[in-house]
C-alpha cells in the first residue's frame, strides 16, 4: 500500500517563499508508486490550508485570510497507531490518515521546534529534527555556546537581547572583532536581517533590521575564507556527502544573492578542496550534527580559511530543498538521487518513531 505523506510547506517566517519552493519540488519527486502526497499550506498570517487550498497556496494563487475557515480540517492522532487524521470538525467524519509528515516550513514555527513539537503530540512520523534539535540549530547563539564549549571552532561572537542594545556601543564592537563584522537575528534563515557592518551608523541600522525579526540579535566576526557546506544524513548513524562550494558574487551570501539574483553565486560540487580537508569538513559535520542533537537530515556550513583551516559557521536542519539546492545536490553528487533522498528520509523518520515508541512513558509495570 502507498504510504501517505502530509507535506506541510509556508509558515509566517520570512523564508514562506523558500518553503514554498521547496515543497514543490518535493512534490514532484515524491514516488508516486510508493506515496500519495496530501498538500497541508500554511499562508503567511498562520492559517493551515488543507487540499485543493493547499495546493492553490503551492501554485501561488492563495490569499491570506483574515479569519481561519471553521470548515478546514482538523489533524486528530489515532492513538498507539503512529497515524493522524484530519476530520471535518463539523461532522466529526475522517477524510485522510496520514503515515508520516515532511515538514519543510522553513524558519520560524516550522525549523524552531514549534512545529516538531506538535508533531510530536500527535505521536506520528516526521521528517528532520526532532524538537530540541530543531530548537538548538535555529537558535545561533545557543548553537554557537554548544558548538565552542564542545570544542568545535566557530567565529567569535556576542549575543545582545533587546532589551540590552542601548549598552552595546560600536566601538566596543569592533575593538574585539574588528571591522567588518556581522549583525543577524539569533533566529532566522535563508540571511534574512543580515547585515556586514563597517562603521557605527551602519552598526545602528543592523541592529534595528536584526530586531525587526528576532529579540536577540548575534554580532559576529567577520571570517575571510571559501564557503563550504556538507549535507548530513542519518539518524543514530549520520553519515556526510561530500563537501560543495559557495562561490559568491556579491558582497556577502545575502538573500538576494541566494534567492533573487540568478548571477548572485555559484555552486561548485564537489568542492575543489583536498582529501584531507575533506575528511576534516566531513568528521566536523557530523560531529556538529550529533552534538546538536540532530536526526534525519541537517546541513552543516563551514569557512575554510587562507591557512587551511576549517570553522563552523551554523547547521540547519531544515535546509533549502528546491531541485538546485545545496542539500540535495550535495547528495546528488554522492550518489544518491533527489527521489532516493526523499525516500531515504521518509524511512529515517519511521524508524526513528519506531525506536522512540519503545520507550516506557510511564514508571512501574
Amino acid at each position: 500500500m502507498k504510504k501517505r505523506i502530509g507535506l506541510i510547506f509556508g509558515g509566517k517566517s520570512g523564508e514562506h517563499e523558500v518553503s514554498i519552493r521547496s515543497a514543490q519540488s518535493i512534490l514532484a519527486a515524491l514516488d508516486k508508486e510508493k506515496y500519495e502526497v496530501v498538500l497541508i499550506g500554511i499562508d503567511k498570517k498562520g492559517v493551515w490550508r488543507l487540499a485543493d487550498e493547499g495546493r492553490s497556496l503551492l501554485t501561488g494563487g492563495g490569499s491570506a485570510e483574515e479569519r481561519i475557515d471553521e470548515s478546514a480540517p482538523a489533524l486528530v492522532p489515532v492513538p498507539l497507531s503512529g497515524r493522524a487524521v484530519l476530520k471535518d470538525p463539523a461532522s466529526g467524519r475522517s477524510r485522510t490518515e496520514i503515515d508520516v509528515f515532511f515538514p519543510i516550513a522553513h524558519g520560524t514555527f516550522g525549523e524552531d521546534g514549534s512545529l516538531q513539537g506538535f508533531l510530536r503530540l500527535l505521536d506520528v512520523p516526521f521528517v528532520g529534527a526532532g524538537v530540541l534539535g530543531s530548537a538548538i540549530g535555529m537558535d545561533k547563539d545557543v548553537m554557537k555556546r554548544l558548538l565552542r564549549d564542545a570544542g568545535i571552532p566557530i567565529a567569535r561572537f556576542v549575543a545582545i537581547r533587546e532589551a540590552d542594545c542601548d549598552n552595546v556601543a560600536f566601538e566596543d564592537i569592533a575593538s574585539a572583532f574588528g571591522t567588518p563584522f556581522f549583525v543577524k537575528p539569533a533566529n532566522m534563515g535563508s540571511s534574512v536581517g543580515i547585515s556586514k557592518v563597517f562603521d557605527a551608523e551602519a552598526f545602528e541600522e543592523a541592529l534595528a533590521d536584526a530586531f525587526l525579526y528576532d529579540r536577540k540579535v548575534l554580532v559576529e566576526e567577520y571570517v575571510r575564507g571559501r564557503e563550504i557546506e556538507c549535507s548530513v544524513l542519518g539518524n543514530d548513524t549520520p553519515r556526510a556527502s561530500v563537501p560543495g562550494e559557495i562561490i559568491v558574487n556579491a558582497d556577502f551570501y545575502s538573500y538576494e544573492a541566494k534567492y533573487l539574483d540568478e548571477n548572485g553565486a555559484v555552486l561548485e560540487i564537489p568542492a575543489k578542496i583536498d582529501e584531507t580537508t575533506t575528511r576534516r569538513v566531513q568528521e566536523l559535520a557530523v560531529a556538529t550534527f550529533r552534538l546538536l542533537e540532530c536526526s534525519g537530515m541537517a546541513r552543516v556550513d563551514f569557512f575554510l580559511k587562507d591557512d587551511g583551516s576549517v570553522i563552523v559557521n551554523e547547521l540547519n536542519t531544515l535546509p533549502g530543498f528546491t531541485r538546485i539546492s545545496m542539500y540535495p545536490k550535495l547528495w546528488e553528487a554522492s550518489g544518491l538521487s533527489y527521489p532516493q533522498l526523499l525516500e531515504e528520509l521518509v524511512r529515517l523518520a519511521v524508524e526513528q518513531h519506531a525506536k522512540e515508541s519503545k520507550l516506557k512513558r510511564t514508571y512501574g509495570a
